[in-house]
């Protein structure tokens, strides 16, 4: 289902828990959500869509992918650049990291560790920092 974008900083500034088997229906909320702003959004966290919950989604090499419970293990090369976010008016600086290995389950909670770089990279950090309570 699609969910309305959670725009309430207060909200946003919440550190989410981890998830469960019982929340994958949130899972599909978010999924659906990023899809319907596909045209103006390459990622989301779960409490961009009202919930606390760490959980991503985004896209990579063209397709949907989620991530539960992601934890980045690894980083290197720095970088500044400016990001905006559905979220949030105005676009903000950040420092992100060209190479990031992440920690994550998959919706059977398997758990996976991939390497992820560039743009790919970057969203990957803007989603963890919503799932951190992080401004950006």
């Amino acid at each position: 289902m699609i969910k309305p974008i959670q725009k309430d900083v207060f909200f946003l500034r919440k550190k989410a828990v981890p998830m469960t088997a019982s929340d994958i229906a949130v899972a599909d909320d978010l999924r659906d959500t990023l899809l319907a702003h596909a045209h103006e959004c390459v990622g989301m966290a779960a409490n961009m869509i009202g919930v606390s919950k760490s959980l991503i989604g985004f896209f990579h090499e063209g397709a949907y992918m989620e991530m539960l419970n992601p934890r980045i293990v690894s980083k290197a090369l720095p970088y500044e650049t400016e990001e905006g976010c559905l979220s949030l008016t105005g676009t903000r600086k950040a420092t992100r990291y060209n190479l990031v290995t992440v920690r994550y389950c998959t919706r059977a909670f398997e758990e996976k560790q991939q390497v992820f770089t560039g743009f790919t990279a970057q969203i990957i950090q803007h989603e963890l920092d919503h799932l951190n309570g992080i401004i950006i």
